[in-house]
């Protein structure tokens, strides 16, 4: 066949365009092993991060392995838009700014010398939708989150209809057709709770969920043997149905992740991080390692409950603090580098220094959860963190803070048995006593049943995940579908 043009427009926050490109890499290395792709070329747009918001990230975090070199690969920066103002939330803001860049990839599609083939857009860029199908190119969506999420979302505008309260007023767990599971309204998304109260961040979800399914597939980071019943239920190839209508295809192509050296610590040359180097001093599977994304952070109030309660868990802890300060626009929270000494206990570092490092800035996550002396993972589930957190075999205590966080640790604790269960307030913005974070800690670390079927099951699904992605395996066999699916793609006119 002719040449095979695709199109990709990630987001600029680090969990969604990191990824996406990270998937790019894998499909391009793929289609050289699948045989049936000759000819392929991939044009990347990249949003300019808005400079007023606090998210803001470079335009390229990183460039294509010189392996690559061979493989028709350009990155083009689409015009910079102004940022949204008067948002609600962290989905407003996202939706109206990837909306506002349409006739910027209108453009850049129509001046494609070659026909595109089909445009990859972010799930929270469903609106560029129209432009492509003005365009005549069908649309896949690269969803970055879980399965079980992606069956919520595809579930999202029947119960709109449905439900005419708001979600956090419901007492019985709300059923989710199509995937045969329920969510307690207490652990629905942060944006559903309430209609009234988060309006546009309640609309938005619900939009991009119907658009979901115009298009023509969705790729799902996730894979089979870690999501098994919500990836049959959802027909990873086609032929199930939804509320009498036809699923789009799904492909569950993960784990996708950017782990740099991690997989190859021994290895590395670079100058090491000092977290790094202080967990080389540690027995194995002796130290909790707390992090909490990129916009996890805490009060004051919080931070001395957690440097209490790990105190009291007598367990050795390395903790990535980072406290708040305001965003401009997006109604979120942007973590700065941490003062110790204004924020802990009086005393803490002094009495807990012989077993605990305080690390008040960024840390490299997945090279410490592959450092062999980490045995527990205090996160904040958002799925990049947990699909690394899996990669290396280390279980976890969930700790949702926002977004669909509160879904993510319900399957992981309720269905799959990955994750410890942690006792959260989320009407006090997800508070936790000091003696819950103990409690929680120490069944993490193995002292208990619980804790220890968790160790074991993580352990088991460590192997699966690599298996998946290697040659044969579940996640291998569906980029292969992808492609050949690409293939058969009506071109445009």
């Amino acid at each position: 066949m002719g040449q095979v043009k695709l199109v990709f427009l990630p987001l600029w926050l680090a969990g969604h365009q990191v990824s996406m490109l990270e998937f790019v890499k894998r499909l391009l290395h793929h289609t050289n092993n699948f045989g049936n792709i000759n000819d392929i070329s991939i044009t990347v747009l990249l949003m300019k991060s808005p400079s007023s918001h606090a998210l803001s990230l470079p335009s390229h975090p990183f460039t294509l392995p010189s392996s690559f070199s061979g493989l028709d690969v350009l990155y083009h920066d689409l015009p910079e838009v102004e940022p949204p103002r008067d948002t609600q939330g962290i989905e407003d803001f996202v939706s109206v700014f990837a909306q506002s860049h349409a006739p910027h990839v209108k453009a850049a599609l129509a001046a494609s010398s070659v026909p595109v083939t089909a445009l990859v857009v972010d799930f929270f860029a469903t609106t560029i939708i129209d432009v492509a199908n003005e365009l005549d190119i069908p649309t896949y969506v690269y969803f970055t989150s879980t399965a079980f999420m992606l069956g919520l979302f595809l579930h999202l505008p029947a119960l709109d209809q449905k439900i005419d309260v708001d979600f956090e007023q419901i007492e019985e767990e709300i059923e989710i057709d199509g995937i045969a599971s329920t969510v307690p309204s207490r652990s629905m998304p942060s944006a559903l709770m309430s209609k009234s109260r988060e309006g546009q961040r309640y609309f938005w979800l619900v939009y991009h969920g119907r658009r979901f399914w115009e298009a023509k597939g969705v790729i799902v980071n996730t894979f089979a043997e870690l999501e098994h019943a919500v990836v049959a239920a959802l027909g990873g190839e086609g032929g199930r149905l939804m509320h009498g209508q036809p699923l789009p295809q799904v492909y569950p192509v993960g784990p996708i992740l950017s782990l740099g050296d991690a997989d190859h610590a021994e290895e590395a040359v670079t100058e090491r991080h000092e977290c790094l180097k202080w967990l080389d001093g540690r027995p194995p599977a002796s130290v909790v390692f707390l992090c909490f994304g990129s916009m996890g952070t805490f009060d004051t109030l919080q931070v001395r409950e957690i440097a209490s309660g790990l105190e009291q868990s007598g367990h050795r802890f390395l903790w990535s603090l980072r406290t708040t300060t305001p965003t401009d626009g997006s109604g979120g929270r942007s973590p700065t580098d941490t003062s110790l000494d204004n924020i802990l206990p009086e005393g803490f570092l002094e009495r807990t220094k012989e077993r605990g490092m305080v690390w008040p800035s960024w840390v490299p996550q997945a090279q410490i959860l592959s450092h062999g002396a980490v045995g527990g993972f205090v996160t904040h589930c958002g799925w990049n963190s947990c699909l690394e957190s899996l990669w290396f075999g280390v279980p976890m205590l969930g700790w949702p803070l926002y977004a669909e966080q509160h879904v993510n640790e319900l399957e992981l604790v309720r269905d799959l048995g990955l994750a410890v269960g942690l006792r959260f307030d989320r009407r006090k913005d997800n508070f936790v006593a000091a003696g819950d974070l103990e409690r929680g800690v120490r069944c993490l670390m193995g002292e208990g049943e619980e804790g220890k079927r968790v160790r074991e099951r993580v352990g088991e699904m460590r192997l699966a995940s690599r298996k998946a992605v290697d040659e044969g395996g579940s996640s291998y066999m569906n980029l292969k579908r992808l492609a050949a699916d690409l293939i058969r793609t009506k071109s445009p006119k």
